[in-house]
């Protein structure tokens, strides 16, 4: 099986879930922590990151005879029993914040400067399909053509390709950035300065960290 990755990316903030906020600055922040975490726990699941993927499977193969003589094996490919698919797959993957159970261990404060530390960012494969209008295929006079069940088994080949590339892109690091862009007016009403304000990850935190779901399957999309 040989695969041929092409992706096309769509970046934009999905969902601004956060509720409760007011346009007047917090009375006090002197014992404001747990007003503050129980506004970023409002945000919920928080959408922020839409890739739109495109992937091109490809399978050949031939028919052969195998053999020995004189303890030597050999193998003989057989004329006309080739068959070849380019099959396009089309996915969508959603990256996000879950805050639900954001708490106080994500917030480190002096009297100057906050930190909040984002929860680990999950992807969710919401969607994969085949365009089968597109689908190329060469298939010799001595084969069959490829059933239902091949095409099938090579888009669960092709998804399962898809999640194992996740890691490589960026996606982790836009998530943090659009759940920043959200979370920042949110801190700036308890009296802390946008430049006073950081927003990170966890220290232990890699790209092969991330929490990655497959409903496409599960919704037979």
């Amino acid at each position: 099986m040989r695969k041929i990755l092409y992706f096309l990316f769509t970046f934009g903030l999905l969902t601004a879930a956060c509720s409760g906020r007011s346009s007047e600055p917090e009375e006090s922040t002197k014992d404001s922590l747990p007003i503050l975490v129980s506004k970023i726990q409002k945000c919920s699941r928080l959408y922020t990151t839409e890739y739109q993927v495109h992937k091109i499977v490809t399978h050949n193969d031939q028919k052969s005879f195998e053999g020995s003589i004189f303890g030597h094996k050999f193998s003989w490919n057989i004329p006309a029993t080739t068959r070849k698919v380019a099959i396009p797959i089309y996915a969508t993957l959603k990256g996000y914040v879950d805050f639900s159970d954001f708490s106080a261990a994500n917030v480190r404060r002096d009297s100057n400067r906050i930190e909040i530390i984002l929860p680990d960012p999950q992807v969710i494969l919401t969607s994969s399909r085949i365009d089968h209008k597109r689908v190329k295929d060469r298939v010799s006079f001595f084969r069959s053509n490829f059933s239902d069940e091949e095409l099938s088994s090579f888009e669960r080949q092709g998804r399962q390709s898809i999640i194992n590339s996740i890691p490589k892109l960026d996606i982790q690091e836009r998530t943090r950035v659009s759940a920043t862009r959200l979370l920042i007016p949110i801190v700036e009403k308890f009296g802390y300065s946008p430049d006073a304000i950081t927003v990170s990850f966890r220290k232990e935190f890699t790209p092969d960290s991330l929490i990655i779901i497959d409903q496409s399957e599960k919704h037979g999309l």
